[in-house]
């Protein structure tokens, strides 16, 4: 009896410990533009209610959602706070066809009235937040009008546009990463010579790619790069 209780007794911590790792491995898993939220330190951004990729403030209200995120995103916002406005911005409009719809058609015309290496940040945002909508898809099907956009060539024009970004690099990194395409690589590489020690981009990499070294410097090394 004895015996039976101390088995019955270690499957259930199996069974405890298996369900653990599936919840952590779950919340590991998800589009990652959409369910990894990006580390921007102390930066303005849309409201928030905590460190969960979908912790909405339940009081904000939606109708200023375009208004406020274009206001954020100005010429002095960095790439990666960026990236995760637009990430807040998408997951608030979730549910919400006609406000999501509005948010891209602002961006999106105000990446047509620039031109040159001015309009290299609109070419982003707009490209940023078409790649994350196609990733909310398989959570809303009212993201579905997205489904044809092609964001990664706007981001890819952005990079261009500004003789090269390593936050950038990131967000295309991510963009190609699932399902992997054959420039993630040469992204993620880009990203990683560009990332100063304890900076955003340094952080974030080691977070969103983790599997990949533990620090920018062990993500460096297995890349082969020579140290900063």
């Amino acid at each position: 009896m004895m015996v039976r209780k101390m088995v019955r007794a270690l499957s259930l911590s199996l069974v405890a410990l298996t369900l653990i790792a599936v919840v952590n491995q779950t919340a590991q898993a998800g589009p990652p533009l959409i369910c990894h939220p990006l580390d921007i330190g102390n930066a303005k951004s849309l409201p928030w209610g905590g460190t969960a990729w979908r912790a909405i403030k339940t009081d904000y209200k939606i109708n200023r959602l375009v208004e406020d995120t274009l206001a954020l995103l100005g010429s002095d916002m960095p790439v990666i706070v960026r990236m995760e406005t637009l990430r807040r911005a998408a997951v608030y409009a979730t549910g919400d066809r006609q406000v999501a719809i509005a948010l891209h058609s602002r961006l999106l015309a105000r990446a047509r009235n620039v031109a040159g290496k001015s309009g290299a940040l609109a070419h982003f945002d707009v490209g940023y937040l078409e790649e994350t909508y196609k990733q909310l898809i398989a959570i809303s099907g009212d993201m579905s009008f997205a489904k044809n956009l092609n964001g990664y060539s706007s981001v890819v024009k952005a990079i261009s546009l500004r003789g090269g970004d390593a936050e950038m690099e990131l967000a295309a990194a991510m963009i190609t990463e699932r399902p992997r395409r054959s420039s993630h690589d040469a992204h993620f590489r880009k990203a990683a010579a560009g990332a100063a020690e304890g900076s955003l981009l340094a952080r974030n990499l080691v977070t969103h790619f983790g599997n990949r070294g533990r620090s920018i410097a062990e993500i460096r090394a297995r890349l082969g790069m020579a140290k900063n």
